[in-house]
Order: C-alpha cells, then structure tokens, then sequence
C-alpha cells in the first residue's frame, strides 16, 4: 500500500512539473519563489522618494488620503532585520519626488510640495540625522525619475505644466552643481528608472493618455541614447531594480523579469497586493515592494519580500 501511495505522489510530482512548465517560467518561478509580506511601513504611502544606501531602504515623503495629502516623513526599513526606523523628518511635505544616494548620502530631488512642482533639493546625512539644502534643480519636476551612476546623480524626463519633459539634468555632489546630457529620445513621465551594466535604463511611463511598453538605454560614456526591448505590456507607475543579470520590474499585477542571457523579458509570480506608485529594490537577496497605490485607490504601507535564489545583486 505504502509503494502504490509513494507511486501515486511520483506521477502526481511529475504532472505538476509539466504542467508548471507548459504555463511558462513565470508559473514556475511562483511555485519556487513566491511572495511573502515583510514588515509594514508604519502609515500608507504612494509616490514615495526611495533610495538604497548601506543595505538599507530610505523611504522619503509620499502622499495619503483622497486629497493626496504631502507628508515629511522619513524611515528607513532594514532588510535584515525586517524593521523600520524613524528619522528626522523631511525639511517640508513632498509627493511624487524621487531620491539617489551617492557619497554617503540620500538626495531627495523635485516632487510636489505646498508651492507645486519645486526643484528643491535635499541632502541627509545619516552619521547626523540632518538635512541640508542643496543647489536646486534647474527646473520644476515631478513624476521624475533620479539614479546614481559614476559618483552622480541623473534626473530624468518628469511632468510640469501640464506636460511631459524630455529633459537630463546631472548632479555633481562634490561641486553641488547642475549640468545637461543628451535629452529623452521622447517625452516621457511615470516611468522607472535603473542603472544595469553601467547603462541607465528606461523603462514603461506614460505620454499624454498612452501606456509605454517603451524601454530605452542611455550610455554615460558616449552621452547617447539607443532603444532597448520592448516589455511584453506597458507599464507605468511602475518600481525596478537590479539583481544580477536581470532587472526587476513591478506594477500592479504585472511583474516582468528582463534576462540579460535571452535578452528577453519573462513573468514573475504575481504580488500579494496588486499596486502603483510603488517603489522596488533589490536588497540582501531578496527582491522588496514598498507602499504604492492600490487598484481600489488606496494608499498602502504594504511591503512584500521574494527571495531571488542564487542571484548576486549588482547594477
């Protein structure tokens, strides 16, 4: 009896494999590695300013409520202790900003605050648990996207009167200056942005009333733009990060996987809270959602953790 019922669960082993394998990778990557929650921020948020620093995750500003109320708060989530702590409050309210770390600090740049869309721009250092105002943006942006590449901070593309901007705008932290490189191929907000293999990676966003499935590759060292591949379905309002030879994109239901080795995007499983507005990280082998907007509308302090086996981070 115990060989028939060993029997039966090897063709039922064998069954569940193909089958898995028939639905494609993503179906069995959601078997091997599927999400799980780690710890809640301590009040919802979307349109969050996020950056990496030190293996820990600055979550900055964001907005909450009906009326998209600005807030100054300001926490840090360690991974590995799946826990956040509070800090010193941002200089004032923002939403729909967006943050980079380069020497040792976390810039939060642009947004909306209580006047519109601004240029500030903040520095914390987190030996002093201080902020200090830094030489603003050259212009109003937000719905941007800023990352860290070469010692330097990229700002790009982002919405203002009622328009997308193709604009780049470079940040020098050791002279505290603004310079430009070559612009956007095309207008384009809402997007996520990431650094892989050197390169800075554009990827979704939104122009006028379109969804992109758009991506585009900016090279630092010859200042130019090419097209990269195209993701499957358009996203926007979308997070990214990099782990290893693949990028990690999320947005509501939609999760794509770019494989550098197929040059190809392929599904992830499917998170547990669907949302917008988020932000993503790849941190300590795990890959890491943070808050968002929910398909309902509302603002979330979710955070939901997958493990990504056998895969180095790296950008």
């Amino acid at each position: 009896m115990r060989a028939l019922a060993a029997a039966v669960a090897a063709v039922l082993a064998v069954a569940l494999a193909a089958a898995l394998g028939s639905l494609g990778p993503g179906a069995a990557e959601a078997e091997a590695a599927p999400w799980s929650y780690a710890q809640s921020m301590s009040q919802r948020r979307s349109y969050i300013a996020a950056a990496e620093l030190g293996g820990g995750i600055y979550a900055a500003g964001g907005m909450v409520g009906e009326t998209g109320r600005r807030l100054a708060t300001f926490q840090r989530f360690d991974p590995e202790a799946n826990s956040w702590t509070t800090l010193r409050p941002l200089p004032e309210p923002i939403r729909a900003a967006d943050a980079a770390a380069v020497g040792g600090e976390v810039y939060v740049i642009g947004g909306d605050d209580a006047d519109g869309n601004g240029t500030d721009v903040y520095a914390y250092d987190p030996a002093e648990d201080s902020w200090e105002s830094r030489a603003p943006l050259p212009e109003p942006r937000f719905n941007h996207s800023a990352v860290a590449q070469g010692g330097r901070i990229y700002v790009l593309g982002g919405f203002h009167e009622g328009e997308e901007h193709d604009d780049v705008f470079v940040y020098d932290a050791a002279a505290d200056a603004w310079s430009e490189a070559a612009p956007l191929p095309r207008p384009n907000h809402a997007f996520a942005a990431t650094v892989f293999r050197g390169e800075i990676w554009m990827i979704g966003g939104l122009r006028g009333e379109e969804l992109l499935d758009e991506v585009w590759i900016y090279d630092p060292g010859v200042d130019s733009w090419r097209q990269g591949p195209p993701l499957p379905e358009p996203m926007e309002l979308l997070g990214a990060d990099v782990a290893g030879d693949e990028i990690h994109a999320v947005w509501e239901h939609v999760y794509q996987i770019y494989e550098a080795d197929t040059g190809e995007w392929r599904p992830g499983p499917r998170s547990l809270v669907t949302r917008h507005g988020l932000n993503v990280f790849a941190v300590g082998g795990s890959l890491y959602t943070i808050g968002g907007c929910t398909t309902a509308l509302r603002d979330s302090q979710v955070v939901e953790r997958r493990e990504l086996l056998d895969i180095t981070q790296g950008g």
